[in-house]
């Protein structure tokens, strides 16, 4: 364990000379914990926070400008006993508008199925060969699910590796049991959010990320009524998906994170071609907001 944290901690400061690649707010919010004893909550979020700011998580060279920017946040429902949590665990993340000081949402995430132990000033240290950590193991995820989605809106698939890096993760941490990293027939968890994102059934929403945000939202400000054609396209493409249950999941995250966007790129100007078709498809592959999509007609 020792020439593991040695190693680690090398490749800790060693990424300190590069860029980051995220920009993220952390927060562990204990405010449902009783007790004047937060300290350890406190110690938690630092320790965090240098870990996914501070780390240099891919090999690309990445400009300070060109960090994500993400909020991770973790609500503690519940302490069992001094070293055990219940919580839950919310993770946000935007993207940049070219030639806009608009961010545009990518990512609105809720997991509820998230406990895990920790003792204050333990260090927080990965072993990809193995599970040691739920802590370490869930934010290690959604960091490389943050990172990788992002990329899929700048370059067709760009996300791959990183993705493959979140499934890496999940393997590992099915060695603990924990039904959040399980493989279970309608369970939205986190095995089945990383097995959609890289199933080649589901392939039709990567292209709508990259497609919406690339080749519609970047291109906005110089050809609006170009940018909308290509995001209404985009978003009738998901109706692929519709049928098919498994990629519901993906379907309901994608509009907990774009639905008010849509419905403000929409709602106002001249109504362009397929914009009643748009909102008829919407409310039928996403009933959820069906009273949002009524303003787009």
């Amino acid at each position: 364990m020792r020439s593991l944290s040695f190693f680690l901690l090398l490749f800790f400061f060693a990424g300190l000379s590069q860029s980051q690649e995220l920009n993220a707010l952390v927060t562990v919010n204990s405010d449902q914990i009783r007790g004047s004893n937060k300290q350890v909550f406190s110690t938690l979020e630092r320790s965090l926070k240098e870990l996914v700011n501070q780390t240099k998580w891919t090999g690309r060279q990445v400009k300070p400008e060109e960090r994500i920017n993400c909020a991770i946040t973790i609500i503690v429902n519940a302490q069992p006993n001094t070293n055990t949590f219940n919580a839950s665990i919310q993770i946000q993340s935007t993207r940049p508008v070219f030639n806009a000081s608009y961010a545009t949402p990518i990512l609105n995430i809720k997991d509820d199925d998230f406990n895990f132990q920790y003792k204050e000033f333990e260090p927080l240290l990965y072993n990809a060969n193995s599970f040691d950590s739920n802590l370490v193991s869930t934010i290690l995820f959604y960091v490389y699910v943050i990172i990788g989605v992002d990329a899929d809106t700048f370059q067709k698939n760009g996300g791959q590796a990183s993705l493959k890096q979140a499934e890496n993760v999940m393997l590992q941490a099915q060695q603990s049991g924990l039904s959040a990293w399980a493989n279970q027939v309608g369970k939205q968890n986190r095995f089945s959010l990383i097995d959609n994102l890289l199933s080649n059934n589901l392939s039709a929403l990567r292209g709508t990320w990259y497609d919406y945000h690339r080749k519609g939202l970047d291109v906005m400000f110089n050809e609006p009524g170009q940018a909308k054609k290509v995001i209404v396209s985009s978003l009738l493409d998901l109706d692929k998906l519709h049928n098919k249950v498994v990629g519901n999941n993906l379907l309901r995250r994608f509009f907990d994170a774009k639905s008010d966007e849509i419905v403000g790129i929409f709602s106002d100007g001249s109504p362009i071609f397929n914009q009643e078709q748009l909102a008829k498809t919407l409310v039928k592959i996403s009933p959820n907001n069906s009273s949002k999509w009524r303003k787009i007609n």
